[in-house]
């Protein structure tokens, strides 16, 4: 019997056509011998739907139209197995039984462990990070928090609330002259380069911050990296074990590498059709000494522990040619076209990587039910209502 995957993509964010192209890729590359592939997709208004038309680019150009055609659905634990419930019109009906959930999701309000902690909450079984890997992956300012106290490498950089650079905007611009320009401005909380900014010099700072305000209340800004080579590599396992892909060397046309570059190629136009992270210039191997390479693949094993991530993740790195020293950007959690291309690289066709995430989710699962997780005890039975807790006194050791 086959196994039922439900691919989970969209929702309220920025990067929601990002996940629609790297949803469909992966689910026409997931083994149909193996797996039945349910599509899930989450509409900007947050509403949930079904349908085999959802597996198709051209139902996405019209999509306000095409949508009347697809399912509302819930998500609900019945019994012991999993269904998907259809909530159309008066009557409910029971449309399938899930298996597993596989998220393929992009930015801030999903990406971050909402998602992930939705699926643990009904106790389905799930591919990718959990709900504190999602959070500190896309919370830049945790983030640097969290890889400053384990002594990983890291440009020196500093954060403010919007608020705060509206009642003490002088004291904020003197923080952030200390850096020395230019400097790279970034919300704190989005991914696919958006609301990035590269500032050469204080006279366009202003502008750049009022930009990263646009899209989150916590803004950051780092000291950019000059002579700079961009660097990413991909990391498939869990908590147990890793192992890193070769490293692709980004060719981005702007500054840094912009949503533009990743996502619309170097041409920047639309007329062919996005192939998502997979369309972006790379060179793979990257162009840097095996010492750097050998050191920027442990480092990615250490960053995958130490953030709690599971499945497959990007990781990025910022390198200075010049004196050979590298810097952790950050990681996506659920990156863009899951980085098969670089997997690809190593021998590891996009229908195989899938299948190992998937299989590594399932023994996750499988280890995490053989943990005790509740008790038989009802404390509650010695609870008398309105007499508060005096019932309770005799469970207090």
């Amino acid at each position: 019997m086959k196994i039922k995957v439900l691919v989970i993509y969209g929702g309220e964010t920025t990067e929601h056509e990002v996940s629609i192209i790297s949803a469909l890729q992966a689910m026409s590359n997931i083994d149909a011998d193996k797996y039945d592939v349910i599509p899930l997709y989450i509409g900007k208004d947050r509403i949930w739907y079904t349908g085999n038309m959802l597996k198709e680019i051209e139902f996405y150009k019209d999509l306000d139209n095409n949508l009347k055609f697809a399912d509302k659905v819930v998500l609900y634990k019945k019994d012991k197995t999993f269904v998907l419930q259809k909530i159309n019109g008066l009557f409910k009906k029971e449309l399938t039984e899930v298996d597993i959930a596989f998220p393929v999701v992009h930015g801030s309000g999903i990406e971050d462990g909402t998602l992930a902690g939705y699926l643990d909450t009904i106790g389905i079984p799930y591919v990718g990070s959990k709900v504190l890997g999602g959070a500190l992956g896309q919370d830049k300012v945790v983030l640097k928090q969290v890889l400053e106290s384990a002594n990983l490498p890291i440009v020196p950089w500093i954060y403010f609330y919007d608020f705060e650079y509206l009642d003490n905007e002088e004291e904020i611009l003197k923080k952030i002259k200390k850096l020395t320009y230019p400097v790279v401005v970034k919300p704190s909380t989005l991914g696919s380069s958006i609301g990035i900014s590269y500032v050469n010099s204080e006279k366009e700072i202003k502008n750049a911050i009022n930009e990263a305000i646009k899209y989150d209340s916590k803004i950051v800004v780092e000291k950019a990296v000059t002579n700079l080579v961009e660097v990413n590599a991909s990391v498939i396992g869990n908590y147990e074990y890793q192992k890193v892909s070769p490293l692709e060397e980004v060719m981005g046309v702007d500054e840094i590498l912009s949503f533009a570059d990743k996502y619309l190629g170097s041409t920047k136009t639309k007329s062919s059709g996005s192939k998502g992270m997979a369309s972006t210039s790379r060179i793979i191997p990257a162009r840097i000494s095996d010492k750097l390479t050998e050191e920027i693949k442990n480092t990615s094993k250490e960053v995958f522990k130490l953030l709690n991530l599971s499945g497959v993740c990007r990781i990025d790195y910022l390198i200075d040619s010049k004196i050979q020293k590298y810097y952790i950007n950050e990681p996506n959690t659920c990156p863009g076209s899951l980085s098969f291309y670089l997997w690809k690289e190593d021998g590891l066709e996009y229908k195989d990587m899938l299948d190992e995430i998937i299989t590594l989710a399932i023994k996750d699962y499988k280890n995490k039910q053989k943990k005790i997780k509740s008790f038989d005890s009802n404390i509650l039975s010695g609870f008398n209502g309105s007499k508060g807790t005096k019932g309770l006194k005799g469970l207090k050791h």
